[in-house]
């Protein structure tokens, strides 16, 4: 069960963190009515849906309508995200004319309604409202937050090849794009991520290519990492080292964990598994990402999501199974 409970993590925690946003905006600046009714609608939509998350999480295993409003609802959310993203950058950069004009300060937040046009504002605002709508048709409920880190099992690169069948085709793509070495001609690391929803297989899929004869032949280095776990870069970077050296690695300051990467990294072709991750901050990931381009061309990093945006993050190229 621990494994199909991720994404309700996942969009739980999206949401709250665009409600976070919101309010700095609903708060801290003074906006037009005709903006403010739009951030107030978005307020309620977000207050309405967070808690029905982990029950359309379980019951979309057993409802492919479910399933489906998941999918639209995360489309929804990620359109919402780069609205208030903007937004938020809008209202932080302003800066009054009259101190004591409180007009003045919200002039940049509402001129991003009028130059996207309202009537996309509204397409944004108004999907999020027809999904909320329909939760309770498709019999979602409200449940007790569930603290999913600690139910989370962690995944490893172990695999009992006669539990899996009807794999050998996705087994052989992904087979074959790690072992291209001209995926990304123009830099010595490709990230390859395996997308889809919960429950699905992707692990497995990752399992299997993992201990493949040819791949094994391949990458002379070899680390898997359960990002979902502990998905702190320092303890991401740490569990690598240490499956690097078959050993627990101890250091905790990141340039130092970074720097110790790069001399175990350079000059070799890796793989690296990075097994469930759902985090897309890209600056946190670029900044993770710096010790693995010190690598022999044809390093490959392999990783798993449900995310697409996690995917666009990490594979710029757009490469992903």
């Amino acid at each position: 069960m621990a494994a199909k409970l991720e994404g309700g993590a996942y969009l739980s925690s999206f949401v709250d963190a665009i409600s976070k946003k919101l309010s700095f905006l609903l708060e801290d600046y003074s906006v037009l009515e005709s903006t403010l009714k739009f951030l107030e609608r978005l307020d309620d939509c977000l207050c309405d849906v967070g808690p029905v998350l982990d029950d359309a999480e379980l019951k979309q295993f057993r409802n492919d309508r479910v399933k489906k409003w998941l999918v639209d609802l995360q489309d929804a959310l990620y359109m919402a995200d780069d609205l208030v993203d903007e937004l938020c950058t809008k209202a932080a950069t302003a800066t009054p004319r009259d101190p004591g004009n409180s007009y003045d300060w919200s002039r940049p937040v509402d001129s991003i309604i009028e130059d996207s046009g309202v009537n996309e504002i509204e397409k944004i605002v108004g999907k999020l409202e027809s999904l909320v709508g329909r939760k309770g048709k498709l019999g979602l409920e409200k449940s007790a937050k569930v603290d999913f880190s600690s139910r989370r099992n962690p995944s490893t690169s172990l695999v009992v090849s006669s539990d899996i069948f009807g794999r050998d085709v996705d087994r052989e793509n992904i087979i074959k794009l790690l072992l291209d070495d001209n995926c990304d001609a123009e830099s010595p690391l490709t990230v390859i991520p395996i997308v889809g929803m919960g429950g699905i297989g992707k692990t497995t899929l990752a399992q299997l290519v993992y201990n493949d004869a040819q791949v094994m032949g391949k990458f002379c280095t070899r680390a898997w990492v359960c990002v979902a776990i502990s998905p702190n870069p320092i303890n991401v970077t740490r569990t690598i080292i240490g499956a690097i050296d078959s050993s627990p690695c101890n250091m905790d300051h990141f340039d130092s964990l970074q720097t110790e990467l790069k001399k175990k990294l350079s000059g070799k072709t890796f793989l690296v598994v990075l097994d469930d991750v759902w985090d897309h901050e890209q600056d946190m990931w670029e900044e993770f990402l710096k010790p693995f381009r010190y690598g022999n061309n044809g390093s490959k990093i392999l990783l798993t999501t449900r995310i697409e945006k996690v995917a666009s993050v990490f594979a710029a190229n757009n490469i992903h199974y």
